[in-house]
């Protein structure tokens, strides 16, 4: 049984540490976060302990690993602080958003022999992998076309905005880390454009809420990006992938299939589900397997500190475009 334990008590924290303590593979042996309240309260419906200081936490000689789910400017120094005690990492995105402490992280992390994941949960969404086994399997042929479309319900507050690196490294990074996997090789250039048409406030941090991405490989595949931070009927997450002999789609959920025939309206469906916290649930559940399996087998974790890095980079392409207005080599 893998001792782990949570760093971060907030949103992120909540759904990892709830998904460790119902795995019978892992044992949540510790909560930690700053606000003792927040670390208190989550520990205690879990069975675990609390603390209000990682750095001891991670120091801790019954821990086998640590899933880091804190502010990202601390995920660097919590990360390097476990590689080096020789404890398997869960790292929420972003490693961080200096492209050059991730690649520093990376070095260290690669002489320790350091066994460190990057937490891009919707690569394991059901849906998602499914779509990817079919392009695996040549179901579509030569992949041509990827587009993605990833729209949130309503912005988050401007406060969150201002410290979270802004929507390209926050939101998009995301997209990013997809349309590698789907694409099958690194894009070489892209084009962004971007603007504020949702909430002036945003504007104001000197973020954008609004934005598309057209990227292309060395070998010309396409993907297409489409961001905005409101869409009124729901969390819209949509996946195209267009190939040489047919297409693939992964369309939005919702909470039933049911649909409604009547005077009021044809084919009246519920809304979309509400937010990422529900549609990923299953995703998040199966990217804390997937971190548990290679830990006990001691095999590469399904997704690297590399990858992090891959998308970043992209991400800051992207905001150099937009600022720019020119295509940027990647």
């Amino acid at each position: 049984m893998i001792r782990i334990a949570m760093l971060g008590a907030g949103r992120i924290g909540k759904i990892h540490a709830r998904n460790i303590a119902a795995n019978p593979r892992c044992r949540l042996v510790a909560v930690a976060d700053p606000v003792a309240a927040a670390a208190g309260e989550l520990a205690e419906g879990l069975g675990a302990e609390a603390s209000t200081d990682p750095e001891a936490t991670l120091a801790r000689g019954d821990i086998d690993a640590v899933v880091i789910g804190t502010p990202t400017d601390t995920h660097v120094d919590l990360l390097r602080d476990a590689a080096r005690r020789g404890k398997a990492v869960l790292c929420e995105k972003p490693v961080d958003l200096d492209i050059r402490k991730v690649d520093s992280a990376a070095a260290e992390v690669g002489k320790l022999g350091g066994r460190v994941m990057v937490a891009f949960n919707r690569r394991f969404d059901p849906s998602a992998a499914a779509l990817r086994r079919a392009i695996q399997a040549g179901e579509i042929g030569e992949v041509h076309q990827v587009v993605i479309t990833s729209r949130d319900p309503g912005p988050p507050p401007p406060a969150y905005i201002a410290s979270s690196g802004g929507i390209f490294r926050d939101m998009t990074i995301h997209d990013f880390d997809m349309a590698r996997w789907l694409l099958g090789e690194e894009p070489a250039e892209i084009a962004a454009f971007a603007g504020c048409l949702v909430d002036p406030a945003i504007g104001q941090t000197g973020d954008y809420d609004t934005l598309m991405v057209v990227m292309r490989t060395a070998s010309g595949r396409q993907c297409h990006i489409n961001n905005s931070r409101k869409a009124v009927y729901g969390y819209d997450q949509r996946l195209e992938v267009f190939g040489a002999r047919g297409m693939l789609l992964n369309d939005n959920q919702r909470p039933s299939t049911l649909r409604r025939y009547d005077a009021a309206g044809t084919e009246a469906r519920d809304p979309l589900l509400d937010f990422f916290l529900e549609r990923y649930a299953e995703a998040y559940r199966l990217e804390l397997e997937a971190f548990v399996a290679a830990v006990e087998s001691g095999s590469e974790m399904p997704v690297t500190i590399r990858d992090g890095r891959q998308a970043l980079r992209l991400a800051d392409a992207a905001l150099e475009s937009a600022t720019t207005g020119r295509t940027v080599k990647v």
